[in-house]
């Protein structure tokens, strides 16, 4: 079975998240990477993430669609963790296809995933506020 890589912040876990997890899980088994609370705020600012790391694994590890959760918090650190699942495919979001994918060089596939519109943390936030 193929390894297939998913890394991101999931804090606030919407449909979308569920959908690329569904999708991912259908080319092979599923290791999801997950920003340490440290790395999230540094990215996204003071205030992020709103569920610390232990419920944000525990939220992603609950998903049938997910075989395994770790977390990182440095590119070096997210890279290593990438080498250790010895991953063939990472699937991420299509907002990262104008992007430098950390990492990327690892795999033999990158699949950009098609977001489903206005289904975002951002977009959540947003409406929240």
């Amino acid at each position: 079975m193929k390894k297939i890589w998913v890394n991101g912040t999931f804090d606030i876990v919407h449909i979308g998240h569920i959908k690329l997890l569904e999708y991912a899980s259908t080319l092979g088994s599923v290791r999801v990477g997950i920003d340490s609370d440290n790395r999230v705020r540094e990215k996204k600012g003071e205030g992020r993430p709103y569920n610390g790391i232990e419920d944000r694994m525990e939220f992603i590890r609950s998903i049938k669609f997910v075989d395994s959760v770790v977390s990182f918090d440095s590119d070096n650190t997210l890279i290593d963790r990438i080498k250790e699942w010895e991953s063939e495919i990472m699937v991420i979001g299509n907002d990262y296809n104008l992007e430098n994918v950390i990492g990327s060089h690892l795999f033999k596939d990158i699949i950009f995933f098609n977001k489903l519109p206005n289904k975002s943390t951002t977009s959540i936030l947003k409406l929240i506020s």
